[in-house]
């Protein structure tokens, strides 16, 4: 008799918890991503900022299975799933059989409706995207210091961050301390203290799922690094120029987009019913309705609370649906009974604002200032992986704390100053 088949689709939080809690069960693993590596995303905006290096985030997929023989990595795309065949296509023309599918694909950053601005204001997603910024961030400080156009330097000096949930305020925070604190010694045609670093939200607050006094800490801890915060006002539009706030237009050259999240097509693949934001609706087990054998989990799922609120689209609850949905596996293949629908446990929200503040929610109780940083440091640690990873970003931290410079600031893709957009 051939083990129980799981085709894993997607190498996140999500799908490496349920690998991991997979460990000893009868089965055979295909764990199938478009990247050789896991990204540990909440951290993403430190490679863009400057602050962190890219192996310092990120792990490859292999590596973390080299001791685990049922499990098979494959480094492709998926372009489909036959559910009647039980099969899962790939972009290399093969089909992979399942005996269970769980679908953890994930969420790109969506522009509701205006998906020319990407050129303009690349998202942080992937770590292409964070390169692709930091490049950009770094590049406008260059041909600002060569620029002897003031009109242009301003421009070059403008940097606009669209969306005030966490990406957006630990992104400005971190632009704000490079221009304003670390760089101005190290140019000496240009001021760097000029640049102006602009955080636009929609909405009337920062940190949206913060309480309403974190989240005016957090706007008033900005404002002291030097951040200009718009709210109220969505941006109207976005050209190589500038943007545009409202009917504000603002001439600038780097645009970072922290706005909004669309899910990976896995409902339609499943042809399904998604949300608005293209999430596959699932019920309280996480499978999709009328197919046991698929579970849909992480940003890929619309997955309600009892209370009636959506699960957060945050890494830990990827994790706890990976977890449960190991558990429900394990369950079937030996028996046991397991009736119970997933259910979501909020550990709290935690944000920075620049390297010595920083917002934590627990529900029950909040934190801010210099010991939530700590804290949000620590526990960022304690879920990366590896002994090697912990030091590491432990030591760039501590360095940046006591010397005020960030070291990954290397230039490295070809582009010249003249041909870069």
């Amino acid at each position: 008799m051939q083990e129980h088949h799981v085709v894993v689709v997607g190498g996140g939080f999500g799908g490496l918890q349920l690998v991991h809690g997979l460990k000893g069960a009868p089965v055979r693993i295909t764990l199938i991503d478009r990247r050789n590596h896991h990204l540990f995303q909440p951290l993403l905006y430190q490679v863009a900022s400057t602050v962190l290096a890219t192996s310092e985030i990120a792990w490859p997929i292999r590596l973390l299975y080299k001791d685990r023989k049922e499990v098979t990595t494959l480094l492709t795309e998926v372009t489909g799933v036959d559910r009647t065949a039980k099969t899962v296509q790939l972009k290399t023309g093969e089909n992979i059989g399942y005996d269970t599918l769980v679908l953890a694909t994930g969420a790109r950053h969506a522009y509701f409706g205006n998906d020319q601005w990407e050129s303009v204001a690349p998202g942080l997603k992937t770590l292409e995207d964070a390169t692709t910024l930091r490049r950009r961030l770094l590049l406008a400080f260059e041909k600002a210091e060569l620029s002897n156009d003031p009109a242009e330097r301003e421009a070059l000096l403008t940097f606009v961050i669209i969306g005030a949930g966490p990406t957006g305020v630990e992104m400005a925070g971190m632009i704000a301390e490079l221009a304003h604190k670390i760089l101005p010694p190290e140019f000496r045609r240009v001021d760097t203290t000029k640049a102006k670093v602009i955080l636009v939200e929609a909405g009337p607050r920062v940190l949206p799922v913060f309480t309403e006094d974190l989240s005016a800490y957090a706007k008033d801890a900005l404002e002291k690094l030097g951040v200009q915060v718009s709210l109220g006002t969505p941006v109207t539009a976005c050209t190589d120029e500038g943007v545009t706030i409202g009917d504000r237009f603002v001439a600038c050259r780097t645009v970072v987009w922290a706005a909004g999240v669309q899910a990976s097509p896995a409902a339609q693949w499943l042809g399904i019913a998604a949300d608005r934001a293209g999430r596959a609706i699932v019920g309280p087990d996480l499978t999709i309705e009328g197919d046991p054998d698929v579970f849909v989990i992480g940003d890929t799922a619309a997955v309600t609370q009892q209370s009636g609120k959506p699960v957060p689209g945050i890494a830990p609850a990827a994790k706890q649906q990976g977890s449960y949905v190991a558990r429900l596996i394990v369950a079937r293949l030996t028996g046991v009974p397991f009736t119970a629908p997933f259910r979501y446990r909020h550990q709290g929200n935690l944000a920075t604002i620049g390297k010595r503040a920083a917002v934590i929610d627990f529900g029950k109780f909040s934190l801010k200032g210099g010991l939530a940083w700590w804290i949000w440091g620590l526990a960022h640690i304690y879920f990366l992986i590896g002994t090697r990873s912990r030091l590491a970003v432990a030591w760039s931290w501590l360095w940046i704390y006591l010397s005020g410079q960030h070291s990954a600031r290397l230039i490295t893709q070809k582009e010249t100053l003249k041909d870069e957009a």
